[in-house]
């Protein structure tokens, strides 16, 4: 099923102005840096979700790029003295700049291989944040100042911050719709289902998914630019397997292949590890335990059965 011929593509209007409201009220019901933690997961699972559910590469090592981008926003805000802006765009590039050459590397493989070379990658950086000086080693980067917007907005306020970070990461989120459904989404998609007959119609394969994995690269690398902002801080966690893992589970319970999938991942992840944060050795086995349910009960994950339920009822019920 195409994202176009979604079941659920015919609620969009309706969807779009329930999300609406939802994110405008949000801070008024829930606390704002946890809205924000959700908002940027949200997004490093849609770009894993961009790479594993429509171009069909399995990526075990995404946190390097969240990470990596935090690291470099982090030290250009606070020892080069980079407006926030600035220094989420330096985080970005250099999430990109790693996508690509990673990207060289590991497309020239697939299945297993290719992600045993990401997760080998990441655990690259992970050694490398951890040994370089101006990481922090296990301290971090800490004390990131937020300073102000273009000069003119103040992202000390949690509510100033949090719409900055909600307007950017639904702008991230339009781009991937449009990707997914332009041609070179369909390309991808193609590549996906069927990578053999892409070639044999000509297409050029290894820079497309060259493309692909740069472009998932550098939206992770946003999101984890912002969360360094928002949180002030970036940490060894960031990069490290658990991250991706936690990226790839988020994708796998809201539904690969769909949109909204992300969203609904992380919103069970992160707040499932919030509730549980008093009793952090129990996050991971109830992490393990949610995943097994979803791959036993939701294949498709949350999303993705609901498209199910809404075909069986058009089915059942066609329109005249």
């Amino acid at each position: 099923m195409t994202p176009a011929s979604s079941p659920i593509a015919r609620y969009r209007p309706a969807l779009l102005m329930a999300g609406a409201v939802v994110l405008l009220i949000a801070p008024l019901a829930a606390y704002p840096i946890f809205l924000m933690k959700l908002l940027c997961f949200a997004l490093l699972a849609a770009s894993l979700n961009l790479l594993v559910g429509y171009v069909g590469l399995l990526s075990f090592g995404h946190a390097m790029f969240f990470g990596s981008a935090g690291y470099a926003t982090a030290h250009a805000v606070k020892v080069w003295g980079l407006e926030p802006a600035l220094g989420v765009a330096f985080g970005v590039a250099a999430a990109a700049a790693l996508g690509a050459v990673t990207g060289l590397l590991a497309i020239r493989r697939a299945g297993i291989a290719f992600s045993m070379i990401t997760l080998a990658s990441a655990q690259l950086v992970y050694f490398i944040a951890l040994r370089a000086p101006f990481t922090g080693g296990e301290d971090g980067i800490q004390n990131v100042p937020r300073g102000k917007l273009l000069g003119l907005l103040d992202l000390s306020n949690n509510l100033t911050l949090y719409y900055v970070v909600m307007l950017t990461v639904v702008a991230a989120f339009w781009l991937i719709w449009r990707i997914v459904h332009s041609p070179f989404g369909q390309v991808l998609t193609a590549i996906r289902d069927n990578e053999a007959r892409a070639i044999s119609l000509g297409y050029r394969v290894n820079r497309y998914k060259l493309l692909a994995f740069t472009l998932s690269a550098a939206l992770a690398g946003l999101a984890g630019s912002m969360k360094s902002i928002v949180f002030q801080i970036a940490t060894l966690n960031d990069v490290s397997w658990v991250t991706s893992g936690e990226a790839l589970l988020m994708g796998i319970v809201g539904g690969l292949q769909t949109l909204l999938g992300p969203v609904a991942g992380a919103i069970v992840v992160v707040t499932m590890a919030n509730s549980l944060s008093a009793v952090a050795e129990a996050v991971l086995i109830v992490q393990g335990i949610v995943f097994v349910l979803a791959v036993m009960l939701f294949r498709r994950g949350i999303v993705g059965e609901l498209n199910a339920w809404l075909a069986r009822r058009a089915a059942r019920n066609p329109q005249p």
